[in-house]
């Protein structure tokens, strides 16, 4: 089922409420439904979180950080990164389509086979509404290979659209207040629990407006209502560090809750149904 309009969310977040947050739950015969979570609360005993929204797009923004443009500088050597973004015209990408490559809470990610500088990439997802409003946040993971990119900008699609290099949830957020920042922490962790990486941005440190990134997706071109925009990272781990099968990565907004996910080869990936 598709968000449509603030209206069918409306409930969510209302004033003098309870914030409640609307997500999707399997249960254990594996049927999948619509739900809504007191903010903080787990799933009913035998359901499990699965993606909030079955996007039929998953686009992104690239470089609407300081961090993500000094990063990119770095790795590629190239200006074009700072030119755009000191540009008015962002730098958009279609990640997914069909939700082939996107994966929900719990589920694993992926790490190319050709590449050997795999990260994740923290982001807000903007929840596109029937007229193309943003109806609600959601937590999203633009997995990249930054070898692949650094080697050539025009090695894009390559680094970024694989199996599972993306991952949104566990639910969607529908704010009081829509300029109100948010904090997001990033957690990286090996088999054994142990921290690799930790860190922390809000969106109070973004280049580019929400609103004014949406603005340059839409334009000319139809992208379907229920799509989700990423909106850049501004948490990138050091140089020295890639994504390696068994690190498990999690992704916290305090007003979405937890993204976690495991990290596999694409080559290992098991067999899974659309949702």
């Amino acid at each position: 089922m598709l968000v449509l309009d603030r209206r069918d969310l409306r409930h969510l977040g209302r004033p003098g409420h309870v914030l409640m947050l609307r997500v999707r739950l399997r249960d254990a015969d594996g049927v999948v439904r619509d739900a809504t979570l007191e903010h903080g609360a787990e799933p009913p005993a035998g359901a499990t979180l699965v993606r909030p929204i079955d996007p039929p797009e998953v686009w992104c923004s690239g470089v609407t950080y300081e961090r993500s443009r000094d990063a990119r500088i770095e790795e590629s050597g190239s200006d074009v990164y700072a030119l755009v973004y000191d540009a008015d015209r962002p730098e958009l990408f279609l990640k997914d389509a069909g939700c082939r490559r996107t994966v929900g809470p719990n589920d694993p990610i992926a790490i190319r086979s050709d590449s050997s500088w795999n990260v994740p990439e923290p982001e807000i997802g903007l929840v596109l509404g029937e007229e193309l409003e943003i109806v609600g946040y959601t937590i999203g993971n633009d997995v990249s290979s930054r070898d692949i990119e650094g080697a050539n900008p025009l090695y894009l699609p390559q680094a970024k659209v694989f199996a599972a290099a993306c991952a949104i949830g566990p639910a969607v957020y529908v704010p009081e207040d829509w300029d109100a920042p948010l904090e997001i922490s990033l957690t990286i962790r090996d088999a054994d629990g142990r921290v690799l990486f930790a860190g922390d941005t809000s969106t109070a440190r973004m280049k580019r407006t929400f609103t004014g990134l949406v603005e340059w997706l839409i334009r000319d071109n139809p992208v379907p209502p229920g799509s989700v925009l990423l909106t850049g990272t501004g948490l990138v781990p050091p140089d020295d560090f890639t994504l390696l099968p068994g690190h498990m990565v999690e992704i916290h907004v305090p007003e979405i809750g937890t993204l976690a996910n495991p990290v596999v080869a694409a080559a290992d990936l098991p067999e899974r149904s659309s949702r």
